[in-house]
């Protein structure tokens, strides 16, 4: 596969996949509302579009493409339960890309999900077959198992192969959002208090490299891994209230810790 596109090729995951794949034998084409300030070259080769018109998607983005990586979403749980709006662009944009795909004959998607679609349950560690819509708690989960739906569903009427890969709690470079890591960074660094939400509350935290890293093996074993969701994180969880510590001690923080 040589010509890959990426919706949100501006953001955190997209700007990391897109500066590792210019290293690489692929074109890449990079699609964002945003610009990227990270990286120069993928900004020369980013499309600048609404992904919630569908218009525009069919007239702007190109027609021979060998494999689409949708990562374009609004991701952040929060603000979705606050505006739940956020969450049917997401559902809209994914129903924009995959039309794209049936219309331009695009045979190939690897469609980025989310460990919210479990929910919180009892479980530690999750199999893929775990998700159920009984478990979705908010809007962003649900936008997440929609946009999964209307991957299988495009699969089983138009035969547009798939992955769905779930990310689970994704830190490091080209990240200034108000995520956990992020923000304890900023705040430890101005020595102000980190807010724990439940000491014993556990995520599985993923690094940017080792989440990309899964992404590429994906791309590059597609024919033989493809209509498969896998997650795509360490399988190990660790306590926000360890994170927190660790960032302390790290940036030699006077910053409290309140649980």
């Amino acid at each position: 596969m040589r010509k890959i596109l990426i919706t949100g090729s501006s953001g955190t995951i997209g700007t990391r996949l897109g500066e590792k794949l210019l290293d690489s034998r692929y074109q890449i084409v990079g699609v964002d509302w945003k610009r990227n300030k990270w990286v120069k070259t993928l900004e020369r080769k980013t499309i600048h579009i609404d992904l919630r018109n569908k218009d525009l998607v069919l007239k702007k983005l190109p027609k021979n493409v060998d494999i689409i990586i949708h990562l374009a979403a609004n991701a952040r749980v929060y603000e979705l339960v606050e505006n739940p709006d956020l969450a049917k662009d997401n559902i809209i944009t994914t129903y924009n890309i995959l039309e794209y795909a049936r219309i331009n004959k695009i045979k190939n998607i690897i469609f980025a999900s989310s460990r919210e679609t479990y929910g919180n349950t009892k479980k530690i560690k999750h199999k893929e077959g775990d998700v159920r819509i009984e478990n979705c708690e908010s809007p962003y989960s649900a936008s997440k198992i929609s946009g999964e739906a209307l991957v299988h569903s495009y699969h089983k009427c138009f035969g547009i192969n798939y992955v769905i890969v779930r990310f689970s709690n994704v830190y490091g470079i080209y990240d200034e959002s108000d995520r956990v890591v992020p923000l304890f960074i900023r705040k430890a660094k101005r020595n102000e208090s980190l807010m724990v939400f439940g000491k014993d509350k556990i995520l599985d935290f993923t690094y940017i490299d080792d989440a990309v890293d899964g992404v590429i093996r994906v791309i590059k074993k597609f024919n033989f891994v493809k209509n498969n969701t896998f997650n795509i994180a360490t399988g190990k969880g660790t306590k926000i209230l360890y994170v927190a510590k660790l960032i302390k001690k790290f940036l030699n923080s006077r910053s409290k810790i309140i649980i």
